[in-house]
């Protein structure tokens, strides 16, 4: 373990933005919720009324899971129930761009060449990922015990949530010695992580409740915040997060750098003719990322529209929960407010495939993938419209299926009203395209601007932030459908915004060096 902590210093230094600006934007969002909910619900009877209606709900249950009273603190922890997943996935992407990314790009070769022992890279990416988690949980209890709740509860929430970060970040360092290349192993760790949540839904929401034992997002409802905390549960995540980083340090002494444990799948020898375009290998690159993506939009689009009839009941004599509804989206009614501040939820997550979508021009430019392509008559934009037609048209594709899922669900078309989200999210991918093309070393904070839209559309709006603040977020711009009014002219200034930042970005990567370490 020898240069662990220089290691480890290098990781924060590297994560010096993007680490910070996750752990406060998610940090915030608890503490938004539960303004939201003592406006919403100044009185016991209301919360009694919103228990009743909801604690049996098998949508909800499998969406939120369980909800143990209707304290303050209860429906929060209700409300938070889908962060466990988020830090989880953050967790997890952490210590596998931090282990397999840097194998890829040959870096963890050179300093594996200095004085530094055989694991301490894997010891330093879980080391910040779980300190990262750690800082976070205690964040939200600090900032959720100050607004007047019981502050044994907002630790048990916030320590619930960092628990799931840990058992993933060391699902992750499994998942980084197992599959050959970064993308694999985010692919084995997602999948993990997919089936804990499904395990959990299942036990939470049938007669088999010993399911969600076997989950650690399950684990984290189990702590049971605010409603007799259950603190020997975090003994399960210690023990768990313990276990799997010394298999993960077993396996990796088992493997040579740069190689992996499961076999590769070989290859064709020769590409076949459908595959000769810079189109068609972009689609080869990205195929996986959009049907991920798409998978589990359609999958939340689904519950979504289930549970759209249960708000209606719930929220139908509640007029502070109908403003708080109506400042997030729709003009209408409260189920048309519902079903907007939904489509603003899908247009922010499509923001996220289209940013990842574009950065992967700057991914395969790191890991030395992009040098050979331009060697040959492809050129330099080429290349890149070629990965930005995915950032562009898939997420337009995304916005359909998920639009088709919940509307399904509902019983309506919702198609028309996911699609008004797209011009926001083509902001994303011109912006990111600019910061890949001008400042490539610094691309990555297209996340971080994907995260203050996100802080901005969802906390601030709720909480009346000043309306010249919420302008910076392009998804405030956009007409609230269904129930809205829609206007042509925002929708031509962010195109026109999205075409600027993606031209810009090209003409930039068009006279740069490439590659730029």
């Amino acid at each position: 373990m020898t240069g662990t902590w220089s290691l480890l210093r290098l990781v924060l230094r590297r994560d010096r933005l993007l680490m910070p600006l996750w752990i406060v934007c998610l940090a915030i969002a608890p503490m938004g919720y539960l303004s939201s909910i003592k406006a919403a619900y100044p009185d016991a009877a209301a919360r009694q009324h919103f228990y009743d209606l909801n604690a049996s709900s098998a949508t909800f249950l499998v969406r939120n899971g369980p909800l143990y009273g209707s304290s303050v603190g209860n429906l929060l922890a209700w409300q938070c129930g889908f962060v466990p997943v988020v830090v989880g996935l953050i967790a997890l992407l952490t210590v596998v761009r931090h282990t397999r990314t840097e194998e890829e790009a040959g870096r963890r070769e050179l300093t594996g060449a200095t004085v530094v022992g055989r694991h301490a890279g894997l010891a330093a990416a879980v080391l910040a990922a779980c300190g990262a988690c750690l800082v976070y949980g205690i964040l939200v209890g600090l900032g959720v015990g100050a607004q007047g709740v019981p502050f044994a509860g907002a630790f048990a929430l916030g320590l619930g949530f960092s628990l799931a970060g840990w058992v993933f970040a060391a699902v992750g360092a499994v998942a980084a010695q197992l599959t050959w290349g970064a993308s694999g192993a985010r692919g084995a760790g997602i999948g993990v992580l997919v089936l804990a949540f499904l395990l959990r839904a299942a036990g939470d929401s049938g007669s088999a409740g010993w399911l969600a034992w076997l989950s650690p997002i399950g684990w984290a409802h189990r702590m049971r915040p605010f409603a007799g905390e259950q603190w020997w549960v975090l003994l399960l995540a210690v023990s768990a997060t313990g276990s799997l980083v010394v298999l993960a340090v077993a396996l990796s002494a088992r493997r040579d750098l740069g190689a992996a444990l499961l076999p590769a799948r070989l290859g064709r020898s020769g590409a076949r003719a459908s595959l000769r375009s810079p189109l068609a290998l972009a689609w080869r690159l990205q195929r996986g990322t959009l049907l991920v993506w798409t998978g589990c939009l359609a999958l939340v689009g689904l519950l979504m529209g289930g549970v759209a009839q249960n708000v209606a009941e719930t929220m139908r004599d509640n007029k502070a929960v109908a403003d708080v509804l109506s400042r997030l989206g729709g003009g209408g009614g409260v189920m048309d407010a519902y079903l907007a501040g939904t489509m603003t939820l899908f247009g922010l997550a499509a923001a996220g495939y289209a940013v990842q979508a574009t950065l992967k021009l700057r991914a395969e430019e790191a890991g030395g993938r992009a040098e050979p392509v331009l060697a040959t008559a492809v050129g330099r934009i080429g290349w890149a419209l070629a990965h930005l037609t995915f950032a562009l048209a898939g997420s337009a594709f995304l916005l359909t299926v998920t639009g088709l899922a919940t509307g399904l669900a509902y019983g309506a078309s919702l198609v028309p009203a996911a699609l008004a989200q797209l011009p926001a999210v083509w902001v994303l991918a011109g912006l990111s395209t600019l910061l890949v093309g001008l400042v490539p070393r610094f691309a990555a904070a297209a996340w971080g601007l994907l995260g203050a839209f996100l802080l901005l559309s969802l906390v601030g709006s709720a909480l009346r932030w000043n309306e010249v603040v919420l302008g910076i977020s392009p998804f405030q711009h956009l007409a609230r459908l269904p129930g809205g009014t829609f206007s042509v002219t925002p929708v031509l200034w962010l195109v026109a915004i999205a075409l600027v930042a993606g031209i810009g970005g090209l003409a930039a990567l068009r006279r740069r060096d490439i590659p730029v370490g």
